[in-house]
């Protein structure tokens, strides 16, 4: 699983779940992700050499930044407490999987309170 997040407003960018982990498939991810948002004055906290080798292939930077890896991994780890509970009733599909997640991040985004952004949701601190 591929994921982007805004650390400041805590808003999910995209997640997209690739059937195995790399350059390509973190390539893959990091081009969509180009596709969606303007990634100019974005800094890539990445955690693996996937990533470290798909940035220069889109012209884009990156570096290991372990001051705000805890808050990554911690974030990260509650996605996944998450979709392990979603794919113990898994029925299989992938078109399945897509769903989920999209219902996932729009939850995240514009419904879930949270308490680092004063109880708003990261949508809200957007606008």
């Amino acid at each position: 699983m591929y994921t982007a997040i805004d650390l400041d407003t805590k808003l999910i960018l995209d997640v997209a779940l690739f059937g195995r982990r790399g350059t390509d498939p973190a390539a893959a991810f990091l081009h969509g992700l180009t596709e969606k948002h303007d990634l100019s004055d974005a800094e890539f906290l990445v955690d693996g050499a996937g990533y470290l080798t798909g940035l220069p292939r889109l012209g884009l930077s990156g570096h290991l930044d372990y001051v705000d890896r805890n808050h990554i991994e911690k974030w990260f780890h509650t996605l996944k407490m998450r979709v392990d509970r979603f794919h113990n009733s898994w029925v299989g599909s992938r078109a399945s999987v897509r769903e989920w997640l999209e219902q996932f991040v729009h939850y995240y985004n514009t419904q879930r309170p949270h308490q680092s952004l004063n109880g708003q949701t990261p949508a809200e601190v957007l606008n």
